[in-house]
């Protein structure tokens, strides 16, 4: 019972990592306030799930909601223990030479502001609380492997991920005053609704497409199996909790080592590029031998 006594509010909470997250607080004592713009999925967490889950509605693009939940989780609890900002969707999928600034806007407010508001106004509500006398009292923020480089998402939510990084070291440094911790969490290939729910196409379309990712997941990191919701769940439980009071300011990588290196660092069928290229370079002293000849 990590959590007991304590007020957690997660965000993004009706599927996903944010209800295995809002799930796992709540069995472990918390007092979890599931904040979803997904009214249907958010009832259902709260009434399904074991332990204290409190479902609000909130659209984290809406600053004025996202004030409006931190003052509801205060006034339920007296308090704020814990802060995870998880709400988020696969945004704008253009490459940079062709989206359109509307859509650019729209990512960043869903992805990062939605991030740097959420602290803004939870933060007033952290404050002397008694966790935080331990060091107990904490934020986590959600980016993504997307957040080291290109090839793992689509441009401008990777570019928001990567915002999100930095935003957690310089909240970790602003709030350290405060005594309260701020940390992110990179999940890597993760089997959740995020990589088809803003797809065009018919929910039975988007059923198969799930199950097809589902399937090659399994081959897309050196953990020879798909990433599961509750992988995440577990690391920002650890990141939140008293375990890692002296964890401040980081991320912690939870992507089966998807981003180790290439695909031939771990894979021993895949092309050796430096085998490659020896033998290029082999082939060519050849041919200028023969040549020569």
């Amino acid at each position: 019972m990590r959590f007991s006594g304590k007020t957690v509010v997660v965000t993004g909470a009706a599927a996903g990592i944010g209800a295995e997250s809002a799930r796992l607080f709540a069995r472990e004592g918390a007092v979890v306030i599931a904040a979803d713009i997904d009214t249907e999925g958010g009832e259902r967490l709260a009434r399904e799930s074991e332990g204290d889950i409190r479902f609000r509605q909130c659209d984290v693009c809406d600053v004025e909601a996202i004030r409006s939940l931190m003052d509801f989780a205060a006034s339920e609890t007296g308090g704020i223990d814990t802060l995870l900002n998880n709400a988020g969707a696969g945004g704008a999928r253009a490459p940079i030479d062709e989206i359109e600034p509307a859509d650019w806007d729209a990512t960043m407010d869903l992805l990062l502001r939605s991030v740097a508001m959420g602290i803004r106004y939870a933060v007033p509500h952290m404050i002397g609380r008694p966790s935080t006398r331990t060091g107990g009292s904490s934020i986590v923020n959600v980016s993504s492997v997307a957040a080291v480089g290109p090839g793992y998402s689509p441009t401008a939510y990777a570019v928001a991920k990567a915002g999100v990084l930095h935003v957690t070291k310089l909240a970790a440094a602003d709030l350290a005053r405060h005594s309260i911790r701020v940390n992110a969490v990179q999940p890597g290939f993760i089997n959740t609704d995020i990589f088809t729910s803003s797809l065009e196409i018919s929910g039975e379309a988007k059923a198969i497409a799930k199950g097809v990712l589902a399937q090659m997941s399994s081959n897309a990191q050196p953990v020879k199996r798909g990433g599961q919701p509750a992988d995440i769940a577990e690391a920002v439980a650890f990141l939140a909790s008293e375990a890692a009071g002296f964890v401040n300011g980081t991320s912690l990588l939870v992507d089966g080592g998807i981003t180790i290196g290439p695909r031939e660092s771990w894979d021993e069928d895949a092309p050796k590029m430096f085998d490659a290229l020896l033998a290029m370079a082999e082939a060519a002293e050849k041919q200028v031998s023969e040549s020569k000849a």
